[in-house]
């Protein structure tokens, strides 16, 4: 007998965000039936005892599936009985790929939370075509930060009243009452892995791009210049900012090339900075930033880093990843400064270039709990539900897409501020 359909598969369960995923998905998910999936079943069944107890529910009768990234039957096996695939099996870069080829095999869609844009353009650039023709839809960066980053621009802009030329985001990350007694330790080896990956990679973004984009974006007035590192910002009491790693900025990029090839919408230009609260907290950063951007250059170099996470990250990643403490009371908070015209000054074409300054501004706000493996989960299960009930409201009929192109004209954001380690987007000024 044929065993039903399930509605969706967390793959990767077993790994540290695979886990958490499959703790809040006994909330996200309620109403719909969903099962784990991986290599080893002993440790499979782990993770349903242990998220089992910390949900207070119940979870040894949800399915499991045994599906190897080295086995491509057993992904296709795994694609095949279920309508999407929840991919937590990270560095995409070595083992996103066959899950992708997998689901499109399948027609069953995907999502994952990966912040590689290497690996999201270059599967953007191979799949994007069969995607539509096949009616699935692969979407990455649904995590943190690029959800909140993505879906803050669109929520700026629907709440904007008028055209935005541009997004300034300033990314605060905390921990309430201080990191005493939690342990350094913010980010899993394999969350580490993936950015060292990403950074000595970084060169190839750009062939990708040259692929990817042959026509480039036009150039609109006035342009948003990058503000100086180590500046004092006065949008956030003054602290001193850095920029941030690229993944946002890219992620943003591509919903609003996507929203201007379709619907000739102005794109929107954008920076993002991470916020210190002094100026040696920031010199520090700029410090091991500068030693894993040269180490990560060579084959040892990468090794080292690989080998002595705690060291090269200043006790920032290890392999055990954040103790339960600390992820409780971390936090993140996005301020989102929006510029542009009033609708009273609007143009007749919305690609045509304005004579006249800037005079409208609209700062929102985005907060949530437990960036890298609470609101993250929360946000990649929330867009694999999205793409369950609402793919009428989505582009097209499939496509390897951003999250801001993919679920612009989705609740999305209701459905992330419904859940308790949800993301609030809320506006703050309107000026």
């Amino acid at each position: 007998m044929a065993t039903k359909k399930l509605d969706a598969i967390i793959f990767g369960a077993t790994g540290f965000t695979g886990k958490y995923t499959v703790l809040e998905a006994v909330s996200v998910l309620k109403g719909l039936q969903w099962g784990i999936a991986g290599r080893n079943q002993e440790k499979l069944q782990s993770v349903l005892r242990e998220m089992g107890a910390k949900s207070k529910t119940d979870l040894s009768q949800t399915p499991i599936v045994i599906a190897d990234v080295n086995n491509e039957a057993s992904l296709l096996e795994m694609a095949k009985r279920c309508r999407i695939v929840v991919n937590t099996a990270g560095p995409y870069r070595f083992f996103g790929e066959k899950v992708v080829k997998a689901c499109l095999e399948a027609g069953t869609h995907h999502v994952d939370v990966s912040g590689e844009p290497q690996y999201m353009e270059t599967m953007q650039l191979r799949y994007n075509d069969l995607a539509k023709e096949r009616g699935v839809y692969v979407i990455s960066a649904c995590g943190f930060d690029s959800i909140p980053a993505d879906m803050g621009v669109t929520f700026l802009e629907k709440n904007f009243d008028g055209v935005v030329n541009s997004v300034e985001n300033f990314v605060h990350m905390g921990v309430k009452g201080g990191t005493k007694g939690t342990g350094a330790a913010a980010l899993n080896t394999g969350t580490w892995e993936s950015a060292i990956h990403a950074i000595a990679n970084r060169s190839e973004s750009v062939a990708i791009r040259r692929k990817l984009f042959p026509e480039r974006l036009p150039k609109f007035q006035p342009d948003l210049k990058a503000r100086a590192p180590l500046s004092r910002a006065a949008e956030v009491d003054n602290k001193v900012i850095l920029p941030f790693p690229e993944t946002d900025r890219s992620v943003v990029m591509r919903s609003q090339r996507f929203l201007y090839e379709q619907e000739k919408k102005r794109p929107i230009q954008m920076q993002a900075y991470m916020t210190y609260p002094s100026w040696f907290a920031a010199s520090v950063v700029v410090l091991f930033a500068s030693v894993i951007g040269i180490l990560a250059k060579f084959s040892f170099g990468r090794q080292l880093l690989i080998k002595y996470p705690g060291v090269f990250s200043g006790g920032m990643a290890s392999r055990e990843g954040p103790s339960e403490a600390r992820m409780e009371r971390s936090f993140f908070r996005m301020t989102m400064k929006g510029t542009g015209w009033p609708k009273s000054e609007q143009l007749a074409e919305s690609t045509d270039q304005y004579s006249s300054p800037p005079t409208k501004t609209l700062t929102v706000r985005i907060t949530g709990p437990n960036p890298g493996y609470g609101s993250t989960c929360v946000a990649l299960l929330s867009t694999a539900k999205t793409i369950l009930n609402e793919n009428d409201k989505m582009p097209g009929t499939g496509g390897v897409l951003s999250p801001g192109a993919a679920f612009r004209g989705t609740s999305l954001i209701t459905e992330l501020e419904k859940h308790e380690h949800g993301i609030k987007f809320e506006i703050v000024a309107n000026k």
